[in-house]
Protein backbone atom coordinates (compact mmCIF):
# COMPACT_ATOMS: atom_id res chain seq x y z
CA UNK A 1 0.00 0.00 0.00
CA UNK A 2 0.95 3.65 -0.37
CA UNK A 3 0.23 6.25 2.28
CA UNK A 4 1.34 9.51 3.86
CA UNK A 5 3.12 9.74 7.21
CA UNK A 6 0.98 12.07 9.28
CA UNK A 7 2.77 11.68 12.64
CA UNK A 8 5.92 10.23 14.13
CA UNK A 9 6.11 9.55 17.88
CA UNK A 10 8.42 7.30 19.91
CA UNK A 11 9.80 5.40 16.93
CA UNK A 12 6.34 4.73 15.47
CA UNK A 13 5.08 6.30 12.25
CA UNK A 14 1.38 6.76 11.64
CA UNK A 15 0.57 6.40 7.95
CA UNK A 16 -2.71 7.62 6.46
CA UNK A 17 -3.97 5.32 3.68
CA UNK A 18 -7.29 4.78 1.92
CA UNK A 19 -7.81 1.85 4.30
CA UNK A 20 -7.23 3.87 7.44
CA UNK A 21 -4.26 4.93 9.59
CA UNK A 22 -1.53 2.32 10.14
CA UNK A 23 0.92 2.32 13.05
CA UNK A 24 4.23 1.39 11.46
CA UNK A 25 7.84 0.60 12.20
CA UNK A 26 10.47 1.55 9.64
CA UNK A 27 12.67 -1.23 8.24
CA UNK A 28 16.20 -1.47 9.62
CA UNK A 29 17.55 -0.73 6.15
CA UNK A 30 16.76 2.95 6.68
CA UNK A 31 19.04 3.09 9.73
CA UNK A 32 21.79 1.34 7.79
CA UNK A 33 21.46 3.90 4.98
CA UNK A 34 21.20 6.73 7.54
CA UNK A 35 17.80 7.68 6.18
CA UNK A 36 14.89 8.67 8.35
CA UNK A 37 11.24 8.89 7.34
CA UNK A 38 9.78 12.36 7.79
CA UNK A 39 6.28 13.45 8.60
CA UNK A 40 4.79 14.23 5.20
CA UNK A 41 6.67 11.48 3.35
CA UNK A 42 4.76 9.30 0.92
CA UNK A 43 5.76 5.73 1.68
CA UNK A 44 5.16 2.15 0.60
CA UNK A 45 4.10 -0.12 3.45
CA UNK A 46 2.84 -3.61 4.06
CA UNK A 47 0.35 -4.67 6.74
CA UNK A 48 1.76 -6.68 9.66
CA UNK A 49 -0.59 -8.92 11.70
CA UNK A 50 -0.95 -7.89 15.34
CA UNK A 51 -3.18 -9.63 17.85
CA UNK A 52 -3.86 -6.44 19.80
CA UNK A 53 -4.06 -3.74 17.13
CA UNK A 54 -6.12 -3.60 13.96
CA UNK A 55 -3.87 -1.57 11.66
CA UNK A 56 -0.16 -2.26 12.00
CA UNK A 57 2.44 -2.16 9.28
CA UNK A 58 6.02 -1.79 8.21
CA UNK A 59 7.40 0.99 6.02
CA UNK A 60 9.23 -0.57 3.07
CA UNK A 61 10.23 2.41 0.97
CA UNK A 62 10.23 6.21 1.08
CA UNK A 63 9.02 7.71 -2.19
CA UNK A 64 10.84 10.67 -3.70
CA UNK A 65 10.41 13.90 -1.75
CA UNK A 66 9.24 17.06 -3.47
CA UNK A 67 10.75 19.30 -0.78
CA UNK A 68 11.35 19.45 2.95
CA UNK A 69 11.49 21.95 5.78
CA UNK A 70 13.91 21.91 8.69
CA UNK A 71 11.70 23.68 11.20
CA UNK A 72 9.41 21.84 11.46
CA UNK A 73 11.09 18.74 9.99
CA UNK A 74 8.43 17.77 7.43
CA UNK A 75 8.31 17.01 3.71
CA UNK A 76 6.21 17.28 0.56
CA UNK A 77 4.65 20.64 1.30
CA UNK A 78 2.37 22.12 -1.38
CA UNK A 79 1.93 25.48 0.32
CA UNK A 80 2.37 27.31 3.59
CA UNK A 81 -0.09 29.53 5.40
CA UNK A 82 1.35 32.22 7.64
CA UNK A 83 -1.18 33.07 10.34
CA UNK A 84 -0.93 36.41 12.12
CA UNK A 85 -3.57 38.23 14.12
CA UNK A 86 -4.64 41.78 13.38
CA UNK A 87 -4.77 42.48 17.11
CA UNK A 88 -3.95 40.74 20.39
CA UNK A 89 -1.15 40.30 19.51
CA UNK A 90 -0.47 42.90 16.82
CA UNK A 91 1.20 41.58 13.65
CA UNK A 92 5.00 41.71 13.45
CA UNK A 93 5.90 42.68 9.89
CA UNK A 94 9.62 41.86 10.24
CA UNK A 95 8.68 38.38 11.46
CA UNK A 96 6.31 37.92 8.51
CA UNK A 97 9.16 38.76 6.15
CA UNK A 98 11.44 36.24 7.86
CA UNK A 99 8.87 33.49 7.41
CA UNK A 100 8.35 34.50 3.77
CA UNK A 101 12.08 34.42 3.10
CA UNK A 102 12.48 30.89 4.49
CA UNK A 103 9.62 29.66 2.31
CA UNK A 104 10.67 31.51 -0.84
CA UNK A 105 14.20 30.09 -0.61
CA UNK A 106 12.60 26.61 -0.69
CA UNK A 107 10.18 27.64 -3.48
CA UNK A 108 7.12 26.86 -1.35
CA UNK A 109 4.07 28.98 -2.27
CA UNK A 110 2.72 31.03 0.61
CA UNK A 111 -0.54 32.63 1.71
CA UNK A 112 -0.98 35.00 4.65
CA UNK A 113 -4.07 34.74 6.86
CA UNK A 114 -4.70 37.72 9.12
CA UNK A 115 -6.96 36.41 11.85
CA UNK A 116 -9.21 38.07 14.46
CA UNK A 117 -10.77 40.58 12.09
CA UNK A 118 -13.65 40.84 14.58
CA UNK A 119 -11.36 42.87 16.86
CA UNK A 120 -10.99 45.66 14.31
CA UNK A 121 -12.78 48.97 14.60
CA UNK A 122 -13.74 51.45 11.89
CA UNK A 123 -10.60 53.49 12.54
CA UNK A 124 -8.52 50.41 11.58
CA UNK A 125 -9.63 50.46 7.93
CA UNK A 126 -6.49 52.35 6.85
CA UNK A 127 -4.31 49.73 8.54
CA UNK A 128 -6.05 46.92 6.65
CA UNK A 129 -5.60 48.78 3.36
CA UNK A 130 -1.91 49.25 4.14
CA UNK A 131 -1.52 45.49 4.69
CA UNK A 132 -3.28 44.73 1.41
CA UNK A 133 -1.03 47.18 -0.45
CA UNK A 134 2.21 45.86 1.10
CA UNK A 135 1.66 42.25 0.12
CA UNK A 136 -0.08 42.90 -3.18
CA UNK A 137 3.16 44.54 -4.33
CA UNK A 138 5.14 41.64 -2.85
CA UNK A 139 2.94 39.20 -4.84
CA UNK A 140 1.76 37.38 -1.71
CA UNK A 141 -1.98 36.52 -1.44
CA UNK A 142 -3.50 37.95 1.75
CA UNK A 143 -6.80 37.01 3.41
CA UNK A 144 -8.65 38.34 6.44
CA UNK A 145 -10.63 35.96 8.64
CA UNK A 146 -12.33 35.45 11.93
CA UNK A 147 -11.00 31.94 12.22
CA UNK A 148 -13.42 30.59 14.81
CA UNK A 149 -16.63 31.09 12.81
CA UNK A 150 -18.52 28.79 10.46
CA UNK A 151 -18.96 31.76 8.14
CA UNK A 152 -15.28 31.76 7.23
CA UNK A 153 -14.81 27.97 7.32
CA UNK A 154 -15.83 27.40 3.69
CA UNK A 155 -13.60 30.20 2.40
CA UNK A 156 -10.59 28.85 4.32
CA UNK A 157 -11.25 25.26 3.22
CA UNK A 158 -11.40 26.28 -0.46
CA UNK A 159 -7.83 27.61 -0.20
CA UNK A 160 -6.54 24.33 1.29
CA UNK A 161 -8.50 21.69 -0.63
CA UNK A 162 -6.35 19.11 -2.42
CA UNK A 163 -3.11 20.38 -0.89
CA UNK A 164 -0.71 19.61 1.94
CA UNK A 165 -0.47 22.83 3.92
CA UNK A 166 1.79 23.87 6.77
CA UNK A 167 0.44 26.52 9.14
CA UNK A 168 3.15 28.73 10.65
CA UNK A 169 3.23 31.86 12.73
CA UNK A 170 3.72 33.04 16.30
CA UNK A 171 1.76 31.68 19.23
CA UNK A 172 -1.61 33.13 20.17
CA UNK A 173 -2.75 34.07 16.66
CA UNK A 174 -5.31 31.27 16.25
CA UNK A 175 -3.61 28.59 14.13
CA UNK A 176 -4.98 25.71 16.19
CA UNK A 177 -8.42 27.34 16.38
CA UNK A 178 -8.62 27.48 12.57
CA UNK A 179 -7.57 23.84 12.26
CA UNK A 180 -10.17 22.78 14.83
CA UNK A 181 -12.77 24.67 12.80
CA UNK A 182 -11.77 22.77 9.65
CA UNK A 183 -11.78 19.41 11.44
CA UNK A 184 -15.13 20.09 13.07
CA UNK A 185 -13.81 18.98 16.46
CA UNK A 186 -11.34 19.99 19.16
CA UNK A 187 -8.32 18.01 17.93
CA UNK A 188 -5.75 20.73 18.54
CA UNK A 189 -5.22 22.17 22.00
CA UNK A 190 -5.51 25.95 21.92
CA UNK A 191 -3.36 28.20 24.06
CA UNK A 192 -4.59 30.84 26.45
CA UNK A 193 -3.32 34.30 25.72
CA UNK A 194 -1.28 35.84 28.51
CA UNK A 195 -2.99 38.96 29.82
CA UNK A 196 0.33 40.40 30.96
CA UNK A 197 2.39 40.06 27.79
CA UNK A 198 -0.27 39.38 25.12
CA UNK A 199 1.64 36.36 23.89
CA UNK A 200 0.21 32.92 23.32
CA UNK A 201 1.27 29.79 25.12
CA UNK A 202 2.82 27.33 22.68
CA UNK A 203 0.58 24.25 22.68
CA UNK A 204 1.85 22.32 19.63
CA UNK A 205 4.27 19.62 20.79
CA UNK A 206 5.05 17.57 17.69
CA UNK A 207 4.59 17.71 13.92
CA UNK A 208 1.30 16.09 12.93
CA UNK A 209 -0.74 16.35 9.76
CA UNK A 210 -4.53 16.25 10.00
CA UNK A 211 -6.68 15.12 7.07
CA UNK A 212 -9.43 17.68 6.45
CA UNK A 213 -10.58 15.88 3.27
CA UNK A 214 -9.25 13.31 0.82
CA UNK A 215 -5.75 14.40 -0.26
CA UNK A 216 -6.09 17.54 1.90
CA UNK A 217 -3.82 17.83 4.94
CA UNK A 218 -2.93 20.58 7.38
CA UNK A 219 -0.17 20.78 9.97
CA UNK A 220 0.12 23.22 12.85
CA UNK A 221 3.72 24.10 13.72
CA UNK A 222 5.06 25.36 17.05
CA UNK A 223 4.99 29.12 17.56
CA UNK A 224 8.20 30.99 16.94
CA UNK A 225 9.57 34.19 18.44
CA UNK A 226 12.52 34.49 16.05
CA UNK A 227 13.94 32.95 12.91
CA UNK A 228 17.51 33.15 11.73
CA UNK A 229 17.98 34.14 8.09
CA UNK A 230 18.35 31.16 5.72
CA UNK A 231 21.65 30.36 4.05
CA UNK A 232 21.67 32.85 1.20
CA UNK A 233 24.20 35.51 0.36
CA UNK A 234 23.52 39.14 1.30
CA UNK A 235 23.84 40.08 -2.38
CA UNK A 236 21.05 37.67 -3.37
CA UNK A 237 18.58 38.84 -0.73
CA UNK A 238 17.28 41.60 -3.01
CA UNK A 239 15.91 39.00 -5.47
CA UNK A 240 13.45 37.74 -2.83
CA UNK A 241 11.62 41.09 -2.74
CA UNK A 242 9.45 41.08 -5.91
CA UNK A 243 8.39 44.70 -5.43
CA UNK A 244 12.03 45.78 -5.95
CA UNK A 245 12.27 44.28 -9.44
CA UNK A 246 10.92 47.00 -11.74
CA UNK A 247 12.95 49.61 -9.89
CA UNK A 248 16.10 47.55 -9.40
CA UNK A 249 16.71 47.43 -13.16
CA UNK A 250 17.09 51.22 -13.30
CA UNK A 251 19.56 51.54 -10.42
CA UNK A 252 22.79 53.23 -11.54
CA UNK A 253 24.89 50.20 -10.58
CA UNK A 254 24.03 46.63 -11.56
CA UNK A 255 25.46 45.48 -8.23
CA UNK A 256 23.26 47.88 -6.21
CA UNK A 257 22.00 46.25 -3.01
CA UNK A 258 19.87 49.30 -2.05
CA UNK A 259 21.58 49.86 1.29
CA UNK A 260 24.68 52.08 1.21
CA UNK A 261 24.20 53.67 -2.21
CA UNK A 262 23.12 57.28 -2.63
CA UNK A 263 19.41 57.80 -3.26
CA UNK A 264 20.32 59.46 -6.58
CA UNK A 265 21.91 56.18 -7.70
CA UNK A 266 19.34 53.76 -6.25
CA UNK A 267 15.90 53.53 -7.85
CA UNK A 268 14.66 51.29 -5.03
CA UNK A 269 15.48 53.92 -2.40
CA UNK A 270 13.69 56.54 -4.47
CA UNK A 271 10.64 54.26 -4.77
CA UNK A 272 10.58 53.82 -0.98
CA UNK A 273 10.76 57.58 -0.48
CA UNK A 274 7.90 58.04 -2.96
CA UNK A 275 5.73 55.45 -1.21
CA UNK A 276 5.83 53.00 -4.14
CA UNK A 277 7.58 50.39 -1.98
CA UNK A 278 6.49 49.83 1.61
CA UNK A 279 8.96 51.32 4.08
CA UNK A 280 8.01 48.45 6.44
CA UNK A 281 9.26 45.92 3.89
CA UNK A 282 12.34 47.97 3.08
CA UNK A 283 13.32 48.31 6.74
CA UNK A 284 13.00 44.57 7.30
CA UNK A 285 15.07 44.01 4.13
CA UNK A 286 17.84 46.23 5.52
CA UNK A 287 17.81 44.44 8.86
CA UNK A 288 18.00 41.01 7.23
CA UNK A 289 20.76 42.18 4.90
CA UNK A 290 22.89 43.39 7.81
CA UNK A 291 22.28 40.12 9.69
CA UNK A 292 23.49 38.16 6.67
CA UNK A 293 26.61 40.36 6.52
CA UNK A 294 27.31 39.58 10.18
CA UNK A 295 26.78 35.87 9.55
CA UNK A 296 29.37 35.99 6.79
CA UNK A 297 31.94 37.49 9.17
CA UNK A 298 31.61 34.64 11.66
Amino acid sequence: MVGKIIKGVGGFYYVHTKSGVYECHAKGIFRNKKEKPLVGDMVELCPVPDSEKEHCGQILNILERKNSLIRPLVSNIDQAVLVFSLKSPDPSFPLIDRFLLHLEVREIPCLIFFNKKDLLEEKDAAFVNEIKCIYEKAEIPVYFFQGNTERDKEAIFSLLKGKTTVFSGPSGVGKSTIINLLLGEERMETGELSEKISRGKNTTRHAEFFAIAEDSYVLDTPGFTSLFPPEISPENLRYFYPEFEKYRETCHYNSCVHIGERKADCAVKRAVAAGMISDRRYESYKKLYLELIEERKQ
